[in-house]
């Protein structure tokens, strides 16, 4: 069977040894469990929420007044997967943050092979640092939704996440840019489940530029 090193690669999507609690610009993506279509849809170019939308887009902006290190850049939700680009301003002061929802347990830590300070570690969540942003923001929009359909229990997302380590202004830039423009390109997003086999294939405009090995952003 041949493997597709691409998928292979985007498994290991944590950086080994990366400081996730440290200042600086990260792009994130969720996808839905399933890819299911959950939060509405695209029409001419746009995508119209659900209530199950509006819950996603409430909790992502009431991140920042859970986790006072975090700001908000470009965001856009999709029918079956989520963009944003968020800022940890600082690390210090982060450990005091205040997960999104209290009763809901951390799960799926990422074991990270280290014992440095601020390193995330199996069990050992450090407060204020993107693992543990992203499961607090999963954890409340699964707790809405399932509220919202009367189904306890039920997975909204997938089990991990993707993020992206900005680097520079240029690549902030065409993050943002491919944000504004993802509903404009649904028709030919892979995570579309009305493309068909064929064109599932096909190359996106946002591939044409070249990725680093360890950034499989553009998904």
């Amino acid at each position: 069977m041949v493997q597709d090193s691409a998928r292979h690669h985007r498994l290991s999507i944590r950086l080994r040894g990366y400081d996730y609690s440290q200042a600086g610009a990260y792009f994130i993506t969720i996808c839905t469990q399933n890819r299911g279509c959950l939060f509405g849809d695209v029409a001419g170019g746009e995508m119209r929420l659900n209530d199950a939308g509006r819950s996603v887009e409430q909790c992502w902006n009431e991140i920042p007044a859970h986790f006072p290190n975090v700001e908000l850049d470009a965001f856009v939700i999709m029918p079956n997967h989520i963009h944003g680009v968020l800022w940890i301003t600082k690390t210090v002061g982060a450990r005091h943050a205040v997960p999104l929802q209290h009763a809901v347990p951390l799960q799926h830590a990422v074991p990270q092979h280290n014992d440095t300070p601020g390193m995330e570690q199996f069990g050992r969540p450090v407060a204020g640092s993107i693992p543990t942003i992203m499961r607090s923001f999963k954890s409340a929009v699964t707790k809405r939704i399932n509220e919202m359909r009367r189904t306890p229990g039920v997975p909204v997302w997938q089990r991990n996440y993707y993020e992206h380590i900005i680097r520079n202004d240029e690549s902030l830039n065409l993050i943002r840019e491919y944000i504004v423009n993802n509903p404009l390109q649904w028709s030919m997003d892979r995570e579309n489940p009305e493309i068909t086999v064929g064109a599932r294939h096909a190359v996106p405009l946002h591939n044409a530029v070249p990725l680093q090995k360890d950034e499989p952003w553009r998904i």
